[in-house]
């Protein structure tokens, strides 16, 4: 299976700007710039985007941790956080930060734990970073 996505590009760093968007048409023409990934500006940035493949990537893959546990989520809701720094003269994602808010009918702590550190470990996106990955999880009563 194959996903496919295309940036476009216009100008220097700092007052180019471009637009991504995927073959599933989600984004279209979808802005970005230098103002949008390090200030405020108007549009996403591949950070954000990573962010939101990260957390959808982990939920998908705890529901299936579950599942295999015999359980099945009232509710997953999964924020992830990306940290993009400056690191050795250029930048690097020094974190992808998850925090989980999770309502399980039935569920034991231990339980709830063996299935998020599975998915955490498991999705295919954690997979594909090379940074340090944290998990704050609350099983919700």
């Amino acid at each position: 299976m194959k996903r496919t996505a295309q940036a476009k590009w216009q100008g220097d760093l700092k007052t180019g700007s471009g637009e991504i968007s995927m073959a599933s048409g989600t984004l279209s023409h979808t802005p970005y710039s230098f103002h949008s990934r390090f200030e405020q500006g108007k549009g996403t940035n591949p950070e954000e985007l990573l962010a939101a493949a990260h957390a959808g990537c982990f939920t998908m893959a705890l529901s299936n941790q579950l599942a295999q546990a015999g359980f099945k989520a009232e509710s997953l809701e999964t924020t992830c956080t990306i940290t993009l720094e400056q690191k050795d003269g250029g930048f690097a994602i020094t974190e992808s930060h998850l925090e989980l808010k999770a309502k399980v009918p039935g569920a034991t702590r231990e339980a709830f734990d063996k299935a998020t550190a599975g998915a955490k470990s498991g999705c295919p996106v954690s997979k594909l970073y090379n940074t340090n990955i944290t998990l704050d999880a609350k099983l919700e009563s």
